[in-house]
């Protein structure tokens, strides 16, 4: 694949995002941006950027035509050379492409750390534990504010895009968390809050309540946090980016 268009919190997110699919360096595509995005008030009007990234073609020499012979016939695109009889000889030479744990974790690791500096912050520290499919990555840096951004939006960008690194190396599919401090336990504790908040309100208007859009795991936080009243029900609307949590009064 040599153009990729992807959608992000901001620009340089949605760029990232491309060249982790792509697995190439920011020097050696064109980027075209589609849409700037917007912030939108108080969670509502967001819209993300769109940028299409384009690999750029490197001339290779010719090679001419008495070099290729009928034992070898070859089918090229854009995309893929397809070798249709090779010999065991050149299978054996044949890079293979690895898979693993280890290998996983440094290249998000090191995607963290470039994303970090990226955003000015020099002192950012990376740390990781693997358990069993879980991958948790901790962050350090003095200016942490700026990692975790308005009710965690680019820690959530930074997380959702490190699933996707994490598991394009990983041997296995892991499901990946990014913290910073003790943000994401503060936070829950926060959505916990609210949810009670919201349900005695829900029951006491007799109204839905609506709450801002919020990733999935942070619903599911709701969801778990008033799965024991009887009085209530919750469930979702809308699409993601911008899917929101309900709660009714079912008195």
């Amino acid at each position: 694949m040599t153009r990729m268009t992807r959608r992000g919190a901001t620009v340089e997110l949605a760029i990232s995002s491309a060249l982790a699919a792509l697995g190439v360096t920011r020097n050696e595509v064109e980027v075209k941006v589609i849409d700037q995005g917007k912030k939108g008030f108080l969670g509502f009007g967001a819209k993300e950027a769109e940028v299409t990234v384009t690999i750029k073609h490197v001339d290779e020499p010719s090679v001419p035509e008495k070099a290729v012979t009928p034992e070898v016939a070859t089918i090229e695109s854009k995309e893929e050379i397809v070798v249709e009889s090779i010999s065991p000889a050149m299978q054996k030479q044949t890079p293979v492409e690895e898979f693993s744990d280890e290998l996983a974790v440094k290249e998000t690791e090191q995607y963290l750390l470039q994303i970090a500096q990226g955003m000015g912050i020099e002192d950012i520290q990376v740390s990781h534990e693997i358990d069993g499919k879980y991958v948790n990555y901790q962050l350090e840096s003095a200016k942490a504010a700026l990692l975790i951004g308005k009710r965690g939006q680019t820690l959530n960008a930074l997380q959702q895009l490190s699933q996707l690194i994490t598991n394009k190396s990983s041997d296995q599919f892991k499901v990946v968390r990014v913290d910073v401090g003790d943000y994401r336990e503060r936070r829950e504790q926060s959505l916990e809050q609210l949810a009670d908040r919201m349900a005695d309100k829900a029951v006491r208007t007799g109204r839905k309540v609506q709450l801002e859009p919020m990733p999935s795991y942070e619903r599911k936080v709701i969801h778990h946090t008033l799965s024991n009243r009887l009085d209530i029900e919750t469930y979702s609307e809308g699409k993601d980016p911008f899917r929101y949590l309900v709660i009714e009064s079912i008195r």
